[in-house]
C-alpha cells in the first residue's frame, strides 16, 4: 500500500519519489475544454445556463429564484443544527478570527522632504465569492477559513457558492455555519458554472472582485480560466503531507497523519514520511496497513497511497530537510526530538506542525491558522490564505514643485531612453509653465 524507498543525494532517484516530485500533472485537457464551454455558456445565457448546469451536474432542476438561499432557511438551519457542532464551529471561528487579526496591515505615509509625501493606502476588497465544496462532504472548515478572514479584512460583501443536494438546498450544516458567522448570501451553485457566475455575473448572481476557496478539478480549472477577469487566491490541488520523523517518533502517529491526508478522495493526494530510521520506516508501513483497514474511505486511500505515498529512507535529517524543501509540501510535520531546531532550515512548506501534539488536523479545523494552502510544489513561491488576499494597496505620491524642479532632468532622460517622448514632455510642459508664471 505504501512503499519504502531509499534516497541518497547524487544517486539515481527512486521512481516512486520521482513521481511524487513531478506530481504537478495539471488538469486534463478534456476537463479544461469542458470548463471553457461551461464558462462561455454562462457568459452568453446567464441564469438559463446556470439552471441547465445545475440539472446536468447536480441532478437538481433549479429556477433562478431558487439559486439564492432565503434568509429564513438559513436561520432554520442554524437553529436546528446539533448544538455540539455549533459550539465547535463557534470556537473554531473565534480561533481563526484571533489569528488573522494579527495579520492586519495599515496604510502608511512617509515624509520624503521638499513637501513630498509617499505611501501605501490599504483598502479592503468590495465583494468576494467563496467556493465551498459540499458534494461528497460539507466542508465547514473551508467556509470558516475563507469567510472569517474576509470579515476581519473588512470586505464589504461576502457570498458563498456551494452545490445543492437532492432537495435543492446546500447541506444544512454549511447553511448553519454560514449563518452563524454572519454570512447571509449563499447560492445553491457549485462547480465551474458557479465560478463563471461569480466572475461574469448573471441577473441573479452579482459578479465579485475575487474568488477564493477549494474545489474539484472543474472548479479549479474554472478559477484559473477566469483569472484576470477576477482575482483568485491560488490554484488549489490535491492535499499533501510530509512527515519528517526521527527514531523517537511514534509510528502510529506518523501513520495516522499520512492517512488523514490520503482520505480526501481524489486519489492524487501525496502522503510521504521521510526518516533516517529503517526500524521506524518498517513500523510506519505496518501501521498504515493496519489502520487503513478500519477507515471508511479505505479504497480511495489505497489509490492515493499507491500513486503518491512513500516512506523515504534518508542518511540523516539534514538530507531529509533538503528533500522536504524539494517537495515543498502543503503540510509538513516535524516529529523529531527538537522540531524548533529544524524549523529555521525549512524553506518551502505551506504550513509547519511542530511536535507530536501538533497533528495536521489541528490546523485543518481548530488552531486558527489557515488551511487554504499552496499545493503541487507552489509553497516554493506562495503562502497560505490570509488577510493580504482580501485587501489591495494603492501607491500614494504627493509631489511638490520644488522636488520636480530638482529631479526633472533625471525623469526626462529615463523617459527618452525608453523612447517615450510624451512622458518627457509631461514633465517639461510643467517646467515651461512655471517659468512663464514666475
Amino acid at each position: 500500500m505504501i512503499e519504502i524507498v531509499d534516497y541518497r543525494p547524487g544517486a539515481e532517484l527512486p521512481p516512486k519519489l520521482g513521481e511524487i516530485l513531478n506530481r504537478q500533472a495539471g488538469i486534463p485537457e478534456d476537463i479544461e475544454e469542458a470548463v471553457r464551454t461551461i464558462i462561455a455558456d454562462v457568459r452568453t445565457d446567464g441564469d438559463a445556463a446556470l439552471s441547465r448546469c445545475s440539472e446536468r451536474f447536480d441532478g437538481v432542476a433549479l429556477s433562478p429564484e431558487q439559486f439564492r438561499i432565503p434568509s429564513q432557511v438559513m436561520t432554520d438551519a442554524r437553529q436546528s443544527v446539533n448544538g455540539d457542532l455549533l459550539e465547535a464551529i463557534d470556537a473554531a471561528a473565534a480561533n481563526i478570527r484571533a489569528f488573522h487579526e494579527r495579520q492586519r496591515s495599515n496604510s502608511w505615509f512617509m515624509d520624503d522632504g521638499d513637501a513630498v509625501v509617499l505611501g501605501k493606502k490599504v483598502t479592503a476588497l468590495h465583494r468576494v465569492g467563496i467556493c465551498v465544496p459540499g458534494g461528497a462532504a460539507p466542508l465547514i472548515s473551508s467556509l470558516l477559513m475563507a469567510a472569517v478572514p474576509a470579515q476581519v479584512a473588512g470586505v464589504d460583501e461576502i457570498c458563498i457558492v456551494t452545490p445543492p443536494q437532492s432537495d435543492g438546498l446546500p447541506h444544512p450544516d454549511l447553511l448553519a455555519a454560514a449563518s452563524h458567522v454572519g454570512i447571509d448570501e449563499v447560492y445553491a451553485l457549485g462547480g465551474a458554472h458557479a465560478v463563471a457566475a461569480l466572475a461574469y455575473g448573471t441577473a441573479s448572481v452579482p459578479s465579485v472582485d475575487k474568488i477564493v476557496g477549494p474545489g474539484g478539478p472543474y472548479t479549479v480549472a474554472a478559477k484559473r480560466q477566469v483569472y484576470g477577469v477576477v482575482g483568485i487566491e491560488m490554484v488549489p490541488g490535491p492535499s499533501e503531507i510530509v512527515v519528517l520523523a526521527d527514531e523517537n517518533a511514534d509510528p502510529a502517529f506518523v501513520a495516522a497523519d499520512l492517512l488523514s491526508q490520503a482520505e480526501h478522495g481524489s486519489g492524487f493526494e501525496a502522503s510521504v514520511c521521510i526518516t533516517p530510521c529503517a526500524k521506524l520506516a518498517e513500523a510506519v508501513q505496518r501501521q498504515v496497513e493496519q489502520q487503513a483497514l478500519a477507515l471508511p474511505r479505505r479504497e480511495s486511500i489505497e489509490v492515493a497511497l499507491d500513486r503518491f505515498g512513500a516512506i523515504v529512507l534518508v542518511p540523516d535529517l539534514d538530507v531529509g530537510i533538503d528533500l522536504v524543501n524539494r517537495l515543498a509540501p502543503e503540510h509538513l510535520e516535524l516529529l523529531v526530538e527538537d522540531p524548533w531546531e529544524l524549523l529555521g532550515d525549512v524553506r518551502d512548506a505551506g504550513a509547519v506542525f511542530l511536535g507530536e501534539a501538533a497533528t495536521e488536523p489541528v490546523g485543518d479545523y481548530y488552531a486558527g491558522t489557515n488551511h487554504v494552502l499552496p499545493t503541487n510544489g507552489a509553497a516554493r513561491f506562495a503562502s497560505s490564505l490570509g488577510l493580504a488576499d482580501f485587501v489591495k494597496t494603492s501607491s500614494i505620491v504627493a509631489y511638490s514643485r520644488q522636488r520636480l524642479l530638482k529631479t526633472a532632468d533625471h525623469i526626462t532622460r529615463l523617459a527618452r531612453a525608453e523612447g517615450f517622448e510624451a512622458h518627457a514632455r509631461a514633465i517639461e510642459v510643467r517646467l515651461e509653465r512655471w517659468r512663464q508664471s514666475s
